[in-house]
């Protein structure tokens, strides 16, 4: 069986070096994932290089007890600090290329982050740069450093920092993740300004709405009251009734309204509500969509990025899914997963998980047969950014007119009701004086 050589980290970091036999390199990563090692490099050896490395091997070290002092020295790197250190995501961007110019500019990582501490101009960063700093002075590897530092350095962000350190490749590894943060902050931005503007007209509806039903319309009661003989129109009435019910309970209804947000936020927020709301979100009118292309352009980039950066596709797989905040999608992720595991091709474990749409699965399987799968994702999320921005346009142009048109219709109802109660007050009026 041949035996296969290999270059790992282990669940705190470190770096781990040994041999594995195995039928071949997908079971030899399939054993190395079943022990908890991200496998960084993994080659062949040939048989007499494997007998020579097992005749010259050092005899394994001997298990460090629990409790004692070398076990507390040994834990000690990966011990979290008191307290981390907040950070937007626009700070965790600007921090990666920073560093990652200083790094392909020559400098060393402690120097680095030496010349960011020194740097007024960086604000927040500084104190970033300086616990780093501390730590990796202290001999701790700069993956376990982030992880202790600050929240905004993710699961994703700090497994790539420990692949960079561990294949000598960091700067060039960071330099990639800033791109991609880059583009994820792009596409929240989208779709964020493409919420802004129908939610500006909807609150434009609501607010001129009660300032009529507030205002105008208690000084219309006043006029028909205190004109002889004039009479109310049904409308004006409807109006009249619907002004006094909320200045008298204006209070409740803000009430209910709170409530009913804390409630739906309540039942939100709960662990057995969340992975129905998730699916109730894919499938939304209109959302749905928008909702689903955006999954997809950060699952090709999170997967462009990793498996660009050297990580096995199997681990770059379950980093995508640990970035994947929809349950819905996680549990379809975890099916490819499976299928993947088991030593079924990509194309066709994201075919059987029977959510992912034909272009997508198309595009993978050019980058599967021509052995370039990090340049095809990477082509693929650009496709689909275009295709997201496209279906933001679109709603744009759906939703705008649709509030536009309730909006005509609510205030345009009330002013008319408004304006034919004073013409009929006024005709009143004119009647009463002949």
């Amino acid at each position: 069986m041949p035996i296969f050589t290999y270059k790992a980290l282990n669940s705190k970091g470190a770096v781990s070096n040994g041999d594995i036999d195995a039928a071949d390199r997908s079971e030899a990563l399939r054993l190395l994932d079943r022990k908890g090692l991200q496998p960084v490099s993994i080659k062949e050896a040939s048989a007499t290089n494997a007998v020579t490395k097992k005749q010259v091997a050092k005899p394994a070290a001997k298990p460090i007890p629990r409790g004692s002092a070398a076990a507390a020295d040994a834990a000690k790197p990966t011990e979290k600090s008191d307290g981390l250190l907040k950070m937007k995501r626009a700070e965790v961007v600007m921090f990666t290329e920073e560093l990652s110019d200083m790094l392909g500019g020559g400098l060393q990582l402690e120097p680095a982050l030496l010349a960011m501490e020194n740097r007024q101009e960086l604000g927040n960063l500084k104190a970033i740069a300086t616990r780093l700093r501390q730590d990796v002075r202290e001999g701790m590897n700069f993956s376990n450093a982030l992880r202790r530092t600050s929240a905004g350095f993710d699961q994703l962000y700090c497994s790539l920092a420990a692949a960079g350190e561990a294949s000598g490749a960091l700067d060039t590894i960071l330099r990639r993740q800033a791109h991609y943060l880059k583009t994820l902050q792009e596409l929240q931005s989208k779709f964020i300004l493409a919420l802004i503007y129908p939610a500006f007209l909807m609150i434009s509806c609501i607010g001129v709405s009660i300032l009529l039903v507030t205002t105008l319309i208690p000084q219309l009661t006043s006029l028909i009251k205190s004109t002889p003989g004039a009479k109310v129109p049904l409308g004006a009435e409807i109006m009249i009734g619907a002004s006094d019910f909320m200045k008298e309970w204006w209070h409740v209804i803000l009430l209910v309204i709170i409530g009913g947000a804390i409630f739906f936020k309540a039942w939100k927020d709960n662990p057995a509500n969340t992975y129905a709301w998730d699916g109730y979100k894919l499938r939304m009118p209109l959302f749905g969509k928008l909702i689903s292309s955006r999954f997809y352009v950060q699952f090709l980039e999170t997967m462009a990025n990793l498996v660009g950066n050297g990580l096995p596709l199997l681990r770059s797989l379950e980093l995508s899914r640990d970035a994947t905040g929809n349950l819905v999608m996680r549990k379809q992720l975890d099916t490819v997963i499976d299928q993947v595991g088991d030593g079924r091709s990509f194309t066709k474990s994201l075919n059987r998980a029977g959510v992912f749409p034909p272009l997508l699965i198309d595009m993978v399987a050019v980058g599967e047969q021509t052995g370039k799968i990090d340049i095809s994702l990477r082509r693929a999320a650009e496709r689909y950014d275009r295709e997201m921005g496209k279906d933001m346009q679109r709603l744009m142009a759906l939703v705008t007119p649709v509030i536009l048109i309730i909006m005509a219709g609510l205030i345009g109802s009330m002013m008319y009701l408004i304006f034919t109660s004073i013409f009929q007050t006024i005709s009143g009026l004119n009647g009463g004086g002949r």
